[in-house]
This record gives structure tokens, sequence and C-alpha cells, in this order.
């Protein structure tokens, strides 16, 4: 495996592209360096024209805790509403609409803890793979804001559980995301590399261009229907969360913050 990063690995092999997070001691929060590494990985994977599948895992007892919330680098000393848009438009938002629309079929391996922007490394791939011992959640109304950046909710699991879980904040179970339509089987937690391996030898059989049309016309309906124009719009009310934050307490919220990373904690 190689990658300019190594919090992101790369390993390309019978026409099938593995990347893996591999923040392991940070339960593969995403930094912006990470995020932007695998972006790169992405890229990649789609560029090379003998890569079929990509299949999106990580390492560790976790899948990814989200954001990371201690901090970064790229955090300028005074934040504004036009410093956090222009970060979450290009990285968020816009990161997870790239990875859902690379003409390649994707399978995400999930394991343990996909809290909140976890949701948005899994989501835009074609296919979830779970363990048993899954869990997903999105605790952001907590901080007073609707929800992470690439709002899937209503698509992935319809409207009624959509609220209930950003109402909440409660984690779905593997069994609940399958029943759900989010997650296509659960695994035992020790199946859950090969579960996935072998589901990305099973598509990758098929014909490169037949797996690309296929995906355009799932996404196409998709899109039809209002996706993307649906994100969008959710993304622009997710930022009045944070422009309301910024009015009443500053950035970052300090207090919501700790409270949604004891709740975290909690479940």
């Amino acid at each position: 495996m190689d990658h300019p990063t190594d919090q992101i690995l790369y390993e390309a092999k019978d026409g099938i592209a593995t990347i893996t997070l591999n923040r392991p001691e940070a339960a593969n929060a995403q930094s912006m360096d990470l995020l932007d590494a695998l972006d790169a990985a992405w890229t990649r994977a789609a560029d090379d024209t003998d890569v079929r599948v990509i299949v999106l895992r990580a390492n560790g007892k976790h899948f990814s805790a989200g954001h990371d919330l201690k901090g970064d680098s790229h955090t300028p000393d005074k934040i504004t509403l036009e410093h956090i848009y222009g970060i979450e438009c290009h990285r968020y938002l816009g990161y997870s609409l790239r990875w859902r629309n690379v003409p390649k079929p994707s399978i995400a391996a999930v394991q343990g803890k996909c809290i909140a922007a976890g949701l948005m490394l899994c989501w835009p791939c074609d296919l979830i793979v779970a363990s048993e011992n899954a869990e997903f959640s999105d605790p952001v109304v907590r901080m007073g804001i609707s929800g992470v950046e690439y709002h899937g909710h209503t698509w992935e699991l319809g409207p009624r559980k959509a609220k209930e879980i950003l109402f909440t904040g409660r984690a779905l179970t593997a069994d609940e995301a399958e029943r759900a339509g989010m997650v296509n089987k659960v695994v035992p937690l020790d199946e859950l590399d090969g579960s996935a391996q072998e589901l990305a030898e099973q598509i990758a059989q098929m014909p490169a261009f037949g797996l690309r049309q296929a995906k355009r016309a799932v996404n196409q309906t998709l899109d039809v229907q209002g996706f993307q124009s649906a994100l969008q719009s959710a993304f622009d009310i997710h930022q009045t969360g944070h422009g309301n934050a910024i009015s009443v307490d500053g950035y970052p919220i300090l207090t919501r913050l700790d409270d949604m990373k004891k709740h975290i904690k909690q479940t």
C-alpha cells in the first residue's frame, strides 16, 4: 500500500481499489488533511482504467467518529460564516457528491461507530456492507444545526425515520439500517472485509461500461427526483445553524460541542 499520507491507505489489485481510513487511534475522525487525502485516493481510483470497483473501509474499532472536533491547522483565528461555507461547500458537500458520482461501483464496509460526518463517507457509496456491531447516528442537532452537510437522511431512510434520528440523535443499529434499505447486508464483524471483497469481486466480473451506465441510470433517476437540488438546499439550511451559532454563542460552540461529545460517549 502507498499514499502520500498514512491517514489514508490505497491498494489496487485485480480490478478492485481498496481505500482505507487509517486513523484508528482517533476513531478515524476526519481532519481536513485526511479528507484531502481521501479525495485524492478516490480520484486515483476513478482515473485508473484497470479499476472497476472501489471499496472504502476503515482500520480500527470504528468506521469514523465524524469531523475532527479537536480543531484543525486550517482554522483561522477569526471564524466567519463565509469561511465556514467555503470549507464545507468544498470539502464536505463537494467531496461527498464527487465520490457519489464517480462512474464506478463503490462499496463501503462499516464497523463500529459511524457518526455524523461518517455518514458522508459511506452514503456516497453505491452499496454498504455493515458489521453486526455497526451503529449509524447524526447527533448534530445537539449543536443547533439541522444535520450533517450531506443531508441524505430522507433519501436513505425515508422521512419519518430521518426525522426520528435527527430529532433524538440516537443511533440506528445495523439491522435497523438494513430494514430501512440504507444497508445492503449485515455480517459478523470478522466477516466484514471478506464479504465486502467477495461482493467487489462479483461486481468486477461485469462489463465496465455496463456498470458505469447502470450506476448512471440509477443516480440520474434520483437526480430527476431532485436529489442533488435537495442536498444543496439542505446544505444552505445547515449554514443558517452556523450563522445562528456565531451570533449567539460564538464559534466553536464549546458548550454544545461538549454536550455532543458526551452524548456520543454515552451511546
